[in-house]
């Protein structure tokens, strides 16, 4: 059934039924020839976007919160970044920069050295996605350590080449049949709803005493291990925020152990929380940063950041021939551009008005168990009982098909809890929208 919501050219508009004729016959074109391995939620053919609106190849317009899994930062085909890209491209495409030298990717390399945290020289390794810069910062942190270990948190989600797999610990299916991993340990994830705390700067204490009492004192030699990995905010885990103290704490374990500490902020970097880096939230400075997703607006670029001194590998020692692609830096530097002309600033304050409707949910829905978030990244626990804290994927599933069927695009993550992490273009207009579109769907879910 079409649910048709608005004719507003800011907002969704739906003129077929779901799927359209022209997305089913795409949906069977794809399942023939494309892998098995890849997950669609819902039946989403897109054919168009601008900023926050993705237009399907049945004409249906949507109003767009998941944001290419939280990649496309300036919205869809932001005419700064289209037109930086089309002269980058009319000069030349390739030049590989691992060989070669060309201007833009020291100017690039000089931005993210510049707004990374920490008053300290920095240096810069580029790839190609979120599991290439992870996989740079693992061989980094083991070659400049001598150390063959690592810590990683469950929930955690870091990609899906060897190395990055073996730090990932969200979803078997993603580990089964591909072992063995690098040696890897886990440790849980804070998670300050399932495990409160009377003062909450202590939910993460758990954690903490797992490491310290239990691993480093039965299985882990502490002078063994290079780093620690964790994203400063758990993103496929389910947007879980921890309190700063957790961050300070892993800060001072590395720095008694001589381990480094890397940030993972490929989902929660590039101004996503209202300020460029998460980990500016919690006072907390990385030794190495791993950034993708919304560097260069959807163009396939990912970037490692080091501490100058970390950064004593030689020629050779690692590299990638399409890694800083110059049309791909060419979108990043407009893409920083405009973060920091007013995206970033505009993230903090669509992200207080989302939160300040939607913290009054628990109260308000009886499947609706918490809301956590910064910024515009945002998460939605969905349970069978707020008195139990059952967890309810069944119902986040239904949850996002419901958005779907009216409009709203949005992306699932952790066990049970559905993620907002629309461009950071988003108009309080589109942010009323969403949110009236999902107390439709959870009304709809009740009833």
């Amino acid at each position: 059934m079409v649910m048709q919501i608005a004719a507003h050219p800011l907002l969704p508009n739906l003129v077929t039924p779901l799927p359209g004729p022209k997305a089913k016959e795409i949906i069977e074109r794809d399942r023939a020839v494309l892998s098995p391995s890849y997950t669609r939620c819902y039946p989403f053919v897109m054919k168009r976007g601008e900023g926050a609106i993705a237009e399907d190849v049945d004409g249906n317009r949507f109003l767009d919160f998941a944001a290419g899994i939280a990649v496309v930062a300036t919205g869809h085909s932001h005419p700064q970044v289209v037109s930086a890209i089309q002269q980058q491209a009319a000069a030349f495409l390739h030049m590989s920069g691992t060989d070669f030298y060309y201007e833009s990717m020291v100017e690039l390399a000089e931005k993210l050295a510049r707004v990374t945290p920490g008053d300290v020289p920095r240096r810069v390794y580029f790839g190609n996605s979120g599991a290439e810069a992870i996989e740079a910062a693992l061989k980094l942190a083991r070659i400049h350590t001598r150390r063959d270990k690592y810590i990683a948190f469950f929930g955690g989600f870091h990609g899906r080449t060897m190395g990055a797999l073996s730090l990932t610990g969200s979803k078997v299916v993603q580990r089964r049949g591909f072992g063995p991993m690098l040696p890897v340990y886990h440790v849980p994830y804070p998670d300050c709803y399932r495990l409160p705390h009377r003062d909450p700067a202590h939910c993460g204490d758990a954690s903490i005493e797992f490491l310290e009492d239990r691993l480093f004192k039965t299985i882990l030699p502490p002078e063994e291990v290079a780093a620690i990995v964790v994203e400063p905010i758990q993103g496929e885990g389910g947007y879980l925020v921890p309190h700063k103290h957790f961050h300070q704490q892993l800060r001072r374990i590395a720095d008694k152990h001589g381990m480094l500490l890397i940030h993972d902020e490929v989902q929660s970097g590039m101004g996503r929380t209202g300020r460029m880096f998460a980990s500016e939230h919690f006072g907390v400075v990385p030794d190495i940063v791993t950034l993708a997703k919304g560097i260069a607006s959807g163009m396939p670029l990912s970037a490692m950041i080091a501490r100058a001194d970390l950064m004593d590998w030689g020629p050779g020692a690692h590299a990638s021939t399409f890694g800083g692609n110059p049309v791909s830096i060419a979108a990043a530097l407009a893409t920083i551009d405009l973060l920091e002309e007013s995206l970033i600033e505009n993230a903090g304050i669509m992200g207080e008005y989302l939160m300040a409707r939607l913290k009054t949910w628990p109260d308000r829905f009886r499947h609706v168990g918490d809301v956590r978030g910064i910024g515009l990244m945002i998460g939605i626990e969905l349970v069978r009982d707020r008195a139990t804290k059952e967890r309810a994927p069944e119902l986040r599933d239904r949850l996002e098909m419901l958005a779907f069927e009216r409009g709203l695009l949005t992306l699932g993550c952790g066990p049970n809890s559905l993620r907002l992490c629309p461009p950071l273009v988003i108009t309080r207009e589109q942010a009323e929208c969403a949110i009236d579109t999902l107390e439709q769907c959870l009304r709809a879910l009740e009833s």
